[in-house]
């Protein structure tokens, strides 16, 4: 999920739960526009970093503790990525999105953007 400033919800991509959320960081990003991109330590990656650069942003990722040249980032702005656990918490309140009653793709989806649209009216 991309989420903006204020924490409101953007775009999503729905995928199975194994897949690692990095891989789907290009399709969010796409069209997108933006002075920093907030992610946590599981975006790094320098594909990802290459792509903010490319759309003239920057990257406020910490390292992979894991990764052997540390790169820096921003510790003051990176304090504002609890905006998207915030807006996971707003989603979290409708239990359907919580407990992910619907069985498929397309209907959580769906509820999803009701959802999201009804965390914007407010």
């Amino acid at each position: 999920m991309l989420a903006d400033a204020l924490g409101r919800p953007l775009c999503f991509v729905v995928t199975a739960g194994q897949v690692g959320d990095v891989t789907q960081a290009p399709a969010l990003l796409a069209g997108q526009e933006g002075a920093a991109v907030i992610a946590d330590k599981a975006y790094d990656s320098n594909a990802l970093r290459a792509l903010i650069a490319q759309m003239g942003a920057e990257a406020v990722i910490p390292c992979n503790p894991t990764r052997k040249i540390i790169i820096s980032h921003d510790a003051i702005a990176y304090r504002i990525r609890n905006r998207i656990e915030r807006c996971f918490n707003r989603l979290k309140h409708f239990r359907r999105f919580a407990t992910r009653y619907d069985r498929r793709t397309i209907h959580f989806l769906g509820f999803v953007h009701l959802a999201s649209a009804m965390i914007w009216m407010t």
